[in-house]
């Protein structure tokens, strides 16, 4: 949320500078999470001069332009080139100097002494939409001739410089969403420093009905729905421009100006916030407005020319005819306010949060509107800032008030009261708080004290605070304003120490991440919440088995996740967009699913290589990674714990080619190459690869493990080679597992360095260029020993792999 300080200053007279505003607001809850600077017009002007022109002839080497001699306040006359057809002698002309930077456009661009078809240019005579003063460019701007040269165009113009704070509301705090009610709280904060300022409300005294020529009845169907809804008319009004002054108090916060109704009345909704919507009366069927919910399916097309289809509990605005606005959030495309509107019906109302926000996440639509209403507006503040908004609409739209405030209010809300004790503070807060202080922190508050016992005090909590109910929540109100930095706590802290396991996941987990940081991987932290969309892209998810979200803050986050895979691939995506494309990444989390027994939380480490390996270097070649980089990667994580797994392949997976690693009849990782129509999905146009551990069966297997040490060997080891032809269709793993059922004593391990395939080899034949490393813990094996070994896995090989010796 967005607060202008200059907005804020109409409220409340407060001479302190941004920042140190800005730490109060902090202080006191209202989080500024940043201080940036307004102009209204962007660069404020500066290095514009009022320049007076003295010769204005024909340019000799073009057709089009001036040459000009312009007195510009300095020691001497400056020439500068013009093409403005409107260029005359005599004129005060606003004139940018050398070194000075204009914005047109957005663009900066600075004025430089430069040469024009031949001619030297000192500057330039500026058009308004030059200065960002207005939107022409048939010529340049002509100054009042009273005007002094050398005057700085800034010193005429209406310049506004303020600062906004970045406020990081918390939801419970509907009450400070707006101007005023940020003002509220600034008070309050200073009465505590013993500052005692004024908090100015808007005035409403010179409301005053014109004449009653145009009565719009209301009705409200369902008052649980709508408690509170006021309503008036105006009319002879004339859509147009709205004053500078409103342009740049909205332009400030991030509104883009419309028009003056408008403006107007997303004014009132950032100064008192309370929304307000504005109807072309002329529009309104039967001159009659209409509170209701419509049938389920009813179509309506709001403003962004978007058809819904309506949900049976959604309330709407109608008239006697169709729905005009869906209540509380957004208004329809035949019913609002065009350029041709000259009378209007205005309506403030108090619409049921719950209502509110279930219409809007319905139809995924989130509007300053909404926003209020879905956390709870000040019912009793309707009806004054429908006042506000239709003085302010008279005064800039020059039109007339034409009805009585039309106000249905059934049910009157009465102020909510709470009893608050004495030693419930000091134990919620572990210091006591004088009690005059504390009279003081609520009556800044507006918390009126009802009654005072030795025991506590009897509280009238206003309308405005829906958030303060109970009497933990008032403590926390003058804990906010007391200050949390004005506790006091003790400086002996006290612990316990509890008994560590045999492992913990925690430590294992960081092992594990810092084992693959320091292969270049980087932590990524997704977000759990996905959307049901992927569920179509993969073979493994199970929408059935998805656990779905109540209240969801959109599509996109309707659904926990059930694979890793996705939120990976976002992050990968959100990366390469912005050109970084070589990517190792892993991340720790949790997929949750729903069975019949219950749901279930299983525990995940993902890793995602995509790119090259390494970055260019001329020190080495750029390899790209690939199935075999990452497959090594999982061994290693896998060694590093103790785990040594076997390997075997994988079918009904969301990888084009990929593998199953097992220890203890347990799968541990998933791995392999991600599915192209995946990526295309992400727009993802490389090579992804992905493994998925299931960090559960890891614990599980690395809890049963032992640590085991042997001694350093004392007898050397010795390499033996085979050059094996073998069938395509045979694996190294089965050369491998095959060799150590044939010789478990002494060997030790078996390695594949080279595999050819050509035309030299007999077709359907590969060549495995295999090693095998030999040793006895005891003694020196002999050449006896070794050729008898090698002679037994030739046996071996031949008889059960049909395999030769190249």
């Amino acid at each position: 949320m967005n607060i202008s300080y200059n907005w804020l200053k109409q409220f409340i007279k407060i001479d302190w500078q941004a920042d140190q505003t800005a730490e109060l607001l902090t202080d006191l809850g209202l989080e500024v999470e940043g201080v940036t600077s307004f102009e209204s017009v962007k660069g404020g002007l500066k290095g514009v001069v009022v320049g007076h022109v003295l010769s204005c002839i024909q340019h000799p080497n073009a057709d089009r332009l001036k040459l000009t001699t312009v007195d510009i306040g300095a020691d001497e006359p400056v020439q500068i080139v013009c093409g403005a057809p409107n260029v005359a002698i005599g004129q005060k002309v606003p004139v940018a100097t050398i070194g000075t930077t204009l914005y047109a456009d957005g663009e900066p661009w600075t004025i430089k002494k430069g040469k024009i078809r031949g001619e030297e240019s000192h500057g330039m005579i500026c058009a308004e939409d030059e200065l960002g003063l207005g939107e022409s460019h048939e010529g340049i701007m002509i100054l009042e001739d009273a005007l002094k040269v050398g005057t700085p165009c800034s010193e005429i113009f209406e310049i506004e410089n303020d600062q906004v704070f970045e406020i990081g509301l918390t939801p419970n705090r509907a009450d400070a969403m707006s101007h005023f009610g940020v003002a509220r709280d600034l008070r309050a904060g200073l009465r505590q420093r013993e500052i005692a300022l004024e908090l100015i409300t808007p005035p409403v005294t010179n409301f005053n009905i014109t004449d009653r020529s145009l009565k719009i009845d209301v009705e409200v169907s369902d008052s649980k729905l709508a408690p509170r809804y006021c309503g008036i008319t105006l009319s002879n009004l004339i859509v147009q421009s709205s004053p500078n002054w409103l342009k740049n108090r909205l332009t400030a916060i991030g509104i883009t100006p419309k028009n003056n109704l408008v403006d107007a009345t997303n004014y009132v909704l950032h100064e008192l916030g309370q929304p307000l919507h504005a109807f072309d009366a002329d529009k309104i069927k039967g001159k009659k407005v209409v509170v209701k919910t419509m049938p389920a399916g009813t179509k309506f097309t709001t403003l962004d020319e978007v058809e819904r289809e309506l949900h049976e509990e959604d309330l709407m605005i109608c008239d006697i005819e169709k729905p005009m606005c869906i209540a509380g959030i957004f208004g329809g495309v035949h019913s609002g306010v065009s350029e041709h509107t000259t009378s209007i019906f205005l309506e403030s109302a108090y619409f049921d949060p719950v209502s509110i926000r279930k219409s809007a996440k319905r139809h995924g639509l989130n509007t300053d509107a909404s926003f209020r209403f879905e956390r709870g507006i000040d019912i009793e503040n309707v009806e004054f800032a429908l006042r506000r908004a239709a003085i302010l609409i008279a005064e800039i739209a020059g039109g007339d008030i034409t009805s009585d405030v039309v106000d249905l209010y059934p049910n009157k809300v009465s102020d909510h009261q709470v009893f608050l004790s004495f030693d419930k503070i000091n134990s919620l807060i572990g210091q006591e708080i004088p009690r005059d202080v504390i009279k003081s922190i609520l009556s800044s508050l507006d918390i009126k004290v009802m009654n005072v016992t030795e025991t506590g005090l009897g509280l009238m909590i206003p309308s405005y605070r829906v958030d303060v109910q109970r009497d933990v929540d008032v403590i926390e109100e003058i804990l906010r304003v007391f200050g949390y930095n004005n506790i006091l706590f003790t400086e002996k802290l006290n612990a316990s120490i509890a008994q560590a396991s045999k492992f913990e996941d925690y430590k294992l987990q960081n092992v594990i991440g810092n084992h693959l940081a320091a292969q270049g991987f980087f932590e990524i932290l997704a977000n759990s919440l996905t959307s049901p969309e992927y569920q179509e892209l993969s073979s493994v998810v199970n929408s059935d088995h998805s656990v779905k979200m109540l209240n969801p803050l959109s599509n996109d986050l309707s659904v926990l996740r059930q694979s890793m895979l996705f939120s990976g691939l976002n992050a990968i995506a959100h990366n390469i967009n912005r050109k970084r494309s070589n990517l190792k990444l892993f991340e720790y989390g949790k997929t949750y699913h729903k069975y019949e027994s219950g749901n279930v939380e299983n525990k995940h480490l993902s890793l995602f290589v995509t790119g090259n390996r390494n970055e260019d270097s001329w020190t080495k070649p750029t390899e790209k990674t690939d199935f075999y980089f990452l497959k090594a990667t999982v061994e290693n994580t896998l060694a590093r714990l103790g785990i040594q797994a076997s390997a075997s392949p994988m079918a009904n997976s969301d990888f084009s080619e990929g593998i199953v690693l097992k220890a203890n009849k347990k799968e541990l990782v998933v791995l392999g190459l991600v599915k192209k129509s995946i990526l295309k999905k992400f727009d993802i146009k490389q090579d992804v690869l992905h493994a998925d551990f299931n960090w559960d069966h890891v614990l599980s297997v690395v809890a049963k493990s032992e640590i085991v040490f042997t001694n350093i060997p004392k007898y050397p080891q010795v390499k033996r080679d085979f050059a094996l032809l073998l069938d395509n269709a045979t694996s190294f793993k089965e050369v491998h597992d095959l060799a150590f059922q044939t010789e478990k004593k002494f060997l030790k391990q078996v390695n594949l360095f080279d595999v050819y395939t050509g035309e030299k080899l007999p077709k359907g034949k590969k060549s495995y260029a295999v090693s095998f490393t030999l040793l006895d813990e005891d003694s020196t094996l002999t050449d006896k020993q070794i050729d008898k070994i090698m002679g037994k896995l030739q046996q071996r090989y031949e008889s059960v792999l049909s395999a030769e010796l190249r």
